[in-house]
């Protein structure tokens, strides 16, 4: 009889909670996963717990866009996504795992002068600081991207655009799947399907974590739980200022492959890739409602498409093949929350709306610095949650006048 071999696993199976951890990280998403993979690597923390509530990558991680780019409008963000943008293009040498981080370029189009003007700023931020980008006439859109519809027929047609060579895009499962193996590796324990009911607080610090499989003892805590941040800080008594919104997007069928960069669109609201399987991803900007309900709605449909064909009239007959929606927990500055809080070993990773896949392997290297000295990183120092009672904002918003 021949035998049948099957794979090795890519991480151990689940194994019994320990009575107590060095650090617990509550969300097993990309963040979580980062953190616990640098506080190893880097800092020789491996008495590490992952809880996940779910499958891993079964949040964010799981239903994002998959963009990478590093083109933000304030000092503080573009400094901090162009580092996350230079982890990520050496990523799948350091994890051993190839991530299909393709750097195709970014294109954000301008339909107004006033869009112009703001993109000239953007551009102007991002070339002081290093970062690759510039603003294009429609010569050189139409070399980047001869399928886009160039011409007046639009409601509002391109004037122009900030183009960023080094943005592309990543496979999403992949970057949790790599890091999860990696943490696992150097010894993490990774344990899905183990929900955080309580934390236990004793004397500003949290003492203990109930889960759904018992109580355990914990040094530091890092909640990395995107659209749940607000529920797990407040097991903590951390009141944080966020609200949690769905952000919808879908895929068609594949085509053959013609888009090579991505393209995205803030007066229309959508922005559009095509992934490795040749399907055309397209989103656009969160809901304007606060809600967990992820359930997808028919006028997101309507309107993305309508908006969409503007820019590719020739997927008229494309047909959708299948949508899904994400929580995003947004901060009152489109920006995020990282790092200390008022109880002593309780961290957090937070306020990301739509950009915390983005930021994956710097929130990793950048936590788990923090919990290893007891020093926050200049990296992450403007991105404090103190920040909102010391008017200290840092705001993204022109940024992000969609969501990708």
């Amino acid at each position: 009889m021949k035998e049948i071999f099957f794979p090795k696993r890519m991480w151990r199976p689940r194994s019994e909670l320990k009575r107590r951890y060095e650090v617990v990280v509550v969300g097993g998403g990309s963040h979580g996963l980062a953190t616990a993979y640098y506080l190893a690597k880097h800092h020789g923390i491996r008495d590490v717990a992952v809880l996940e509530k779910s499958y891993i990558g079964s949040g964010a991680s799981g239903r994002n866009t998959t963009i990478i780019r590093a083109n933000y409008r304030t000092p503080e963000g573009a400094d901090f996504y162009s580092e996350s943008v230079r982890l990520y293009e050496g990523l799948s040498a350091k994890l051993d795992f190839n991530l299909m981080f393709s750097q195709r370029g970014h294109l954000t189009l301008a339909h107004s002068d006033r869009a112009m003007v703001v993109m000239q700023e953007r551009a102007e931020v991002n070339q002081i600081l290093g970062i690759d980008s510039k603003v294009v006439g429609l010569d050189r859109i139409r070399e980047l991207c001869p399928e886009l519809d160039l011409s007046d027929r639009p409601t509002w047609p391109v004037m122009g655009a900030l183009y960023h060579p080094p943005g592309g895009i990543i496979r999403h499962d992949a970057v949790v799947w790599g890091f999860a193996r990696a943490a696992d590796r150097l010894g993490v324990e990774i344990h899905p399907y183990t929900e955080v009911t309580g934390l236990e607080r004793v004397n500003g610090r949290v003492a203990a974590i109930e889960t759904s499989r018992g109580r355990i003892e914990c040094g530091h805590v890092v909640s990395a739980t995107a659209g749940w941040s607000t529920l797990v800080a407040e097991l903590a008594g951390v009141r944080l200022p966020i609200t949690t919104h769905i952000l919808q997007a879908f895929v068609t069928e594949p085509l053959k492959p013609f888009l090579d960069v991505i393209i995205v669109s803030s007066q229309l609201h959508v922005y559009v890739s095509q992934t490795d399987r040749g399907e055309f991803l397209i989103g656009s900007e969160i809901e304007p409602y606060t809600t967990y309900k992820g359930t997808g709605t028919l006028s997101f449909l309507e309107t993305t498409s309508r908006h969409t064909l503007e820019l590719f009239p020739q997927l008229e007959r494309t047909k959708v093949l299948r949508t899904w929606t994400g929580l995003c927990d947004l901060s009152p500055d489109y920006s995020p929350i990282l790092g200390r809080t008022e109880v002593d070993n309780f961290h957090v990773s937070a306020g990301w709306g739509t950009y915390g896949f983005k930021a994956a392997p710097i929130v990793g290297v950048t936590l788990a610095e923090l919990i290893a000295t007891g020093k926050t990183p200049d990296l992450i120092a403007p991105f404090a949650l103190e920040r909102f009672y010391t008017d200290t904002l840092v705001s993204e918003l022109a940024a992000a006048a969609v969501s990708h």
